[in-house]
């Protein structure tokens, strides 16, 4: 398979190798957290979860994340990269293990969000700094390569420690006291990622040079970086309009998730529990809906450069969302639990696949000056939009998360994506040909 071939190229690289390591380590423990929120906020007896109780939740954890983003640069280009892994994951140990303290001590939910927001901002700094580290591991050609398969293997990564979550839940005891004891898996894998960065040089991931600029006046350079960027964007119509359809994919899975979790807390606990909606059973359906999830996930990685070579990128992008046309509504609409994990399992290839032609269409339309600015912008608009299908999806569900209405708009929004990339595809199939690839050592044209 190519994307097998292309990871034993990078593997070569020992400073890729040692990267690829913290990067495992830290989206593994980011797994891991996320799943402790959940359960948290979710599934604890003392919470009156809602559709809203949800999307105020990822508001508040997503969004300062999503605005802090573009800016995190100002300051990565002042620090030694290899620091800010190293202390950024020690710093998020700290930070978890005291989340996990005031799990126990039921505190307020505030002071909780505002702990886990601490995590998710430092989160922020090492996600930027593992991408600004990339070129200093790999050489020019395979820099694409090393884009399209590092962010892949963290989100596989995140995949597995929201597994590993579930698996630490078992024999945890109930309540607080297993929140807090998935919290400090969390905390101890974010350990062994600033452990594993120590195995990398001090100043071998830059920045080459200090930047000499005051802070102020960086950030205001940013701002007006990210105008320039969007006017950019708008001359590149190819990553445009891979962009758009990528928000509303993502839209689409952000809805769906917020069902799927309303569903495990209320509608398919089927009185195995205590009556309170917080039961083994919905906990361990959820955590079979993140790994078929996930197993999707990395179906799309395998499956996306294959898939590109035949229908050229538009045309998978165009198949993603037109499967999901069809399954979506045929698998969710039952509103029961094996079709539902089914409809996880397509929505899961349906926007990762789309989701990596998306990044190397951005990758290979936008000029190199550019790309970084684009991909902050990207970033935003891919966690905004998520936040925003939690608001709409909080508008339409019923507590127990049965909402035809909004499976059948998340269905019209797909098939929007599938008319649209169509269309595009028919536009410029010139300019696009049939065997550009994902998974290249070269970027494919524009």
């Amino acid at each position: 398979m190519a994307v097998v071939r292309d990871l034993r190229v990078l593997l070569r690289f020992s400073g890729f190798r040692r990267l690829l390591a913290v990067r495992l380590l830290s989206q593994s423990a980011d797994g891991v957290f996320q799943v402790a929120l959940a359960s948290y906020v979710v599934f604890s007896p003392e919470q009156q979860t809602s559709p809203a109780a949800i999307a105020s939740a990822m508001a508040v954890l997503l969004l300062p994340y999503s605005l802090l983003g573009p800016f995190a640069g100002v300051l990565l280009d002042r620090w030694q990269r290899r620091q800010v892994l190293l202390y950024g994951n020690l710093l998020r140990a700290v930070l978890a293990t005291a989340t996990a303290a005031l799990v126990l001590a039921s505190v307020p939910l505030w002071l909780f969000y505002l702990a886990a927001l601490s995590v998710t901002a430092v989160n922020r700094f090492v996600l930027a700094g593992l991408s600004a580290a990339l070129p200093h591991v790999v050489d020019g050609e395979r820099l694409v390569m090393a884009n399209s398969l590092s962010p892949t293997a963290g989100t596989l990564a995140a995949t597995a420690g929201g597994g590993l979550a579930f698996l630490v839940r078992i024999p945890a005891p109930d309540g607080a006291g297993a929140d807090a004891t998935v919290v400090a898996v969390g905390a101890g894998l974010y350990l062994l990622g600033a452990l594993a960065a120590l195995r990398i040089g001090r100043e071998s991931l830059g920045p080459d040079a200090a930047v000499r600029t005051r802070v102020v006046a960086a950030v205001a350079d940013v701002a007006r970086g990210l105008v320039a960027g969007l006017r950019h964007l708008g001359e590149r119509r190819p990553a445009a309009q891979s962009l758009a359809s990528m928000a509303l994919l993502r839209f689409c899975y952000g809805a769906l998730t917020v069902m799927v979790l309303m569903l495990c807390r209320y509608a398919w606990d089927s009185g195995a529990g205590d009556g309170d909606g917080s039961t083994p059973g919905g906990m361990a359906l959820l955590g079979l809906a993140v790994g078929v999830s996930g197993l999707g996930f990395f179906t799309a990685a395998v499956l996306t450069p294959w898939a590109v070579q035949r229908a050229g990128r538009f045309g998978w992008i165009t198949l993603c969302a037109a499967g999901a046309v069809v399954l979506v509504p045929v698998l969710t609409l039952s509103f029961s639990p094996v079709p539902v994990l089914g409809a996880a399992f397509a929505v899961g290839l349906a926007t990762q696949g789309a989701k990596i032609t998306t990044d190397t269409i951005v990758q290979s339309s936008v000029d190199d000056v550019y790309r970084g600015r684009i991909f902050s912008l990207y970033d935003m608009l891919f966690n905004v939009a998520f936040v925003g299908a939690a608001g709409v999806a909080a508008l339409m569900l019923p507590p127990d998360g049965r909402s035809p209405a909004l499976v059948m708009t998340v269905t019209a929004l797909y098939a929007t994506v599938a008319a649209a990339m169509f269309h595009v595809k028919q536009g410029d199939g010139h300019r696009e040909g049939r065997g550009g690839t994902v998974s290249s050592d070269r970027p494919t044209t524009a």
